[in-house]
């Protein structure tokens, strides 16, 4: 049971930081914070994906490319250029990797207005913290294991972001619905999406790039964008006046 809690903490927290500071904040500012609280999610986006960190500006300027060529060939993550999971995230693993240590220079349009924190950068890029960490993990299950097939959870443990990434890469361009023709595959693969807190909302997402809301129609719930209006309300978080605001028009579906 110990480790089962702790696997599913270990998901809910991660994959609300990928959703919450990595893509809504970091690649595209769909909010604002101060500095100050900046500098926490970051810490805590660090903690929570543990040796599997993804470097915020790597992650935007990925996120934005994929926007801008979302299913073409230019596509950095699109399942229609790959002939299974795997190529895909090896490709996109090699392409994050040339962006977060700056191995290549993107597109300016891409590039710019992220958060950056280099040391956690640093800490985050390092092999020897993601052995310790990778150990420190394995010395908790080797503590806490009390069935053999908890061991499996292990490997996503360690691998928890790219993980994330697969799943809405993956499921959201090629199962579920569509509530608009967007001219590429993206589409919402659950009604109710408490597995990647709203993630896979892909094609409410496509159509309205800027809505902190990725649910639409009545029966969509995205839990994260539920938190951030809580956050707003307490003042961690400020929308703006100009947010963006997702509507699915019934007339013209």
């Amino acid at each position: 049971m110990v480790i089962v809690l702790f696997f599913l903490g270990q998901w809910t927290l991660s994959v609300f930081m990928q959703t919450f500071f990595l893509h809504r904040y970091g690649a595209h500012r769909m909010f604002t914070m101060s500095k100050r609280w900046e500098r926490f999610f970051y810490v805590l986006t660090y903690l929570a994906q543990g040796p599997s960190f993804l470097v915020p500006r790597g992650y935007a300027v990925l996120h934005r490319m994929h926007h801008a060529f979302s299913d073409t060939p230019r596509d950095p993550h699109s399942p229609r250029n790959h002939t299974g999971l795997a190529t895909m995230m090896w490709a996109t693993k090699k392409s994050y990797h040339d962006l977060a240590h700056k191995l290549v220079t993107p597109e300016a349009r891409f590039d710019g207005g992220v958060p950056e924190f280099p040391l956690i950068d640093r800490l985050g890029q390092s092999w020897v913290m993601r052995i310790l960490w990778g150990a420190a993990y394995a010395a908790f299950y080797f503590a806490f294991v009390t069935h053999p097939w908890q061991w499996a959870l292990l490997p996503v443990s360690w691998l928890m972001g790219p993980v994330h990434g697969a799943i809405v890469n993956w499921c959201g361009h090629r199962y579920g619905y569509k509530n608009f023709d967007n001219g590429d595959d993206s589409r919402n693969t659950l009604l109710l999406d408490f597995v990647t807190w709203g993630e896979l909302f892909q094609n409410n997402h496509h159509r309205f790039g800027m809505s902190p809301n990725f649910a639409v129609r009545w029966f969509e719930l995205d839990p994260t964008y539920q938190v951030m209006r809580v956050m707003a309300w307490v003042g961690i978080i400020d929308f703006g006046e100009h947010v963006q605001v997702a509507h699915y028009d019934e007339a013209a579906a």
